[in-house]
């Protein structure tokens, strides 16, 4: 069976300012929701993206995989 027909893949874009993710980080937050460019929610675990945090934040756009039960597979940076 094809992986693709296995798993749902999303593209979105972030801006995340430091502080903000700050209350991820901190745990106050464990959920970041997006909307995908073909206009679903997505909802994940914030500590997903914390491979992408830099001084500034996170920014950019993003690809997220899922799989046929809608676990997460990953997250990529496609900017």
């Amino acid at each position: 069976m094809n992986a693709k027909n296995c798993s749902n893949s999303f593209r979105f874009r972030l801006a995340i300012s430091a502080e903000e993710y700050l209350a991820y980080y901190k745990g106050s937050a464990q959920v970041v929701v997006a909307r995908s460019e073909d206009d679903k929610t997505i909802r994940f675990p914030a500590s997903a993206i914390r491979k992408f945090v830099t001084h500034d934040g996170i920014f950019g756009r993003f690809e997220i995989t899922f799989d046929k039960n809608n676990k997460l597979i990953g997250i990529q940076s496609i900017n």
